[in-house]
């Protein structure tokens, strides 16, 4: 039976995988909406501010994760404790590290495109890491146009509040999604001993702590930092990364990995068709012509890839 049909056939695969973007893609919007607070409050938030505020986020996900896990301390206990924080030290403090400084200085529709930008890593940083055969000609070929569409949308990005330096933001944005990409890597080797929900919500939980510490000079501005409707769009965040790497999670023990892959360009899709929406951007001819360079060669890239893991904002 061919993966148009039975349990792969796309009626059953693609509606949960675009629940799944439509979720990633609300946190690009979201975070740069929290920031928006902050300028109309007179905040100027700096690296500190803007790692606490991640921090919150991902111990909250961490801790959603944990609660609706099956054997979480079971599965932690069986687990290798330095291949656990490794993946904690990529996946979600690394990343995470990176992705909050970034989104602050670069466009959301910037963001959520860049978003793509862990495939083309895996195609890079597979072979010498996890051992899987090196990019085709036709793969290569692929990554460099998505070069020229990074290069192209990063160069003729809008310039919306809070997105005053784009190249800056376009370099954080490739180094966060190397190291999530590099968790997915960790990720493999801790399967056997935990599952994907437990292993993702000490992952959020853990790094999310680490972000904590890293902005604790954010800490006495706690109350000017979390007014009500920063409060309200940090526990919307804090749900979607737990619901959507869940939901994905449980998908991927229903479908096989290349399948979901090949739907992967739903996310930065959505992101930064959400991003303009509720921010407002719009970006120019150059911009859309990047993405769609982009979104182009990361569909020819995923036709005939074996990506698997997890994606998000």
């Amino acid at each position: 039976m061919s993966e148009s049909e039975g349990e792969h056939r796309w009626t059953k695969v693609l509606p949960p995988v675009l629940v799944c973007a439509l979720l990633w893609g609300s946190a690009f919007p979201g975070i740069k909406a929290v920031y928006q607070i902050w300028a109309s409050s007179g905040i100027e938030a700096g690296a500190s501010e803007c790692w606490w505020f991640a921090g919150v986020r991902f111990t909250l996900a961490g801790l959603m994760l944990l609660a609706v896990a099956k054997r979480p301390f079971a599965e932690f206990r069986a687990t290798p404790k330095l291949a656990l924080l490794g993946f904690t030290a990529t996946q979600a403090f690394g990343q995470y590290l990176l992705f909050y400084l970034a989104i602050s200085i670069a466009s959301g529709s910037l963001a959520g495109l860049l978003s793509s930008a862990g495939s083309f890593w895996w195609m890079l940083l597979g072979p010498l890491v996890a051992g899987v055969a090196w990019p085709t000609r036709w793969q290569w070929s692929a990554i460099a146009v998505g070069g020229l569409g990074v290069a192209l949308a990063a160069g003729t990005a809008p310039h919306a509040a809070g997105a005053g330096n784009p190249w800056l933001g376009t370099l954080l944005l490739l180094g966060s999604t190397g190291l999530g990409t590099l968790g997915l890597v960790q990720f493999a080797a801790l399967r056997k001993t935990i599952g994907a929900r437990a292993a993702t919500g000490f992952s959020l939980f853990g790094g999310g702590l680490g972000l904590l510490l890293v902005g604790a000079r954010a800490f006495p501005e706690a109350a000017r930092l979390m007014p009500p409707h920063a409060i309200g769009l940090t526990l919307w965040l804090a749900f979607v990364s737990a619901a959507a790497f869940g939901l994905w999670n449980h998908l991927s023990t229903l479908h096989p990995m290349p399948l979901l892959a090949g739907n992967r360009f739903l996310i930065p899709l959505c992101a930064t068709m959400e991003s303009m929406l509720f921010l407002g951007e719009r970006p120019g001819w150059g911009f859309a012509c990047g993405a769609a360079l982009i979104l182009g060669s990361l569909v020819a890239l995923q036709r005939g890839s074996t990506l698997g893991g997890k994606a998000g904002g």
